[in-house]
């Protein structure tokens, strides 16, 4: 098990891409299951407002280091080793090493015919990749019914990996309901991937996310949706970090 650091309250996972990615094979070889967060900035302040999803990012699997912020801040408290886990980055990994291993991918997200264009992008990518069901769930709590149905449907395709593209906190909720439902033993909250990796939208020059820039270049693209994550939360972030590095605020990882 990875080390987890305590950033308010979420322990982040002190890795970097390879050692994720040697996690997530491990579980599928034991046929564990476990879900993993891809967790930016904006990951940290949706349970810093709502509490209880803390518990479900801290029973996570993984919950990796999905921004520079907090690469910087794991680094500065001496995990010299952690680098991003970025999402697009990670479902690319994992597809490359699946053509070899016989990997089987499930996509389960996005908008109406996102899933369905990203599964032809990465099979295009990828040939011989194994993407056995996409899926773009309403964009509504479903009916017990409707998620029964859901749930028989992934697990009738019988993937080794669920990818789910939600958004947070949706699909962190969504994951911690399902793990046990679900026969799959990897779930992976890749949250805005399914919009990057099917050509929906633009990701960031790579020069922007290495300077952690991503969130100007996120703002200046969705102002009206993203304006009060970045101008409001990402400052509240930083005066909190100081506050528990001084001490004047203190969070346990328990609840």
């Amino acid at each position: 098990m990875h080390p987890r650091v305590n950033i308010l309250g979420v322990g982040i996972s002190a890795v970097n891409l390879a050692s994720a990615l040697e996690e997530i094979e491990r579980w599928i070889e034991q046929g564990k299951r476990h879900y993993v967060c891809v967790t930016p900035v904006h990951g940290i302040m949706a349970c810093h407002w709502e509490p209880d999803l803390r518990a479900i990012f801290n029973a996570s699997g993984l919950t990796t280091p999905d921004g520079m912020p907090l690469v910087w801040l794991l680094r500065w408290l001496g995990h010299r080793q952690v680098a991003r886990v970025y999402g697009p980055d990670l479902m690319l990994a994992v597809c490359q090493r699946s053509l070899s291993k016989g990997y089987r991918h499930f996509l389960f997200g996005g908008e109406d015919g996102v899933a369905e264009a990203l599964k032809a992008r990465l099979q295009e990518r990828f040939p011989g990749l194994q993407v056995v069901g996409a899926l773009s769930p309403p964009f509504r709590r479903l009916e017990p019914e409707e998620d029964e149905e859901m749930v028989r449907r992934i697990n009738e395709a019988r993937p080794d990996i669920v990818w789910v593209g939600l958004g947070c906190p949706k699909q962190e909720r969504w994951m911690a309901e399902h793990r046990d439902r679900l026969t799959a033993p990897v779930l992976i909250g890749v949250g805005a991937a399914f919009d990057f990796l099917s050509g929906r939208k633009t990701q960031a020059p790579r020069w922007m996310q290495r300077a952690g820039l991503e969130w100007l270049f996120r703002l200046l693209t969705e102002p009206r949706r993203l304006w009060r994550r970045y101008l409001i939360n990402n400052p509240l972030f930083v005066a909190l970090v100081v506050l528990q590095a001084l001490r004047v605020r203190r969070y346990s990882l328990e609840g």
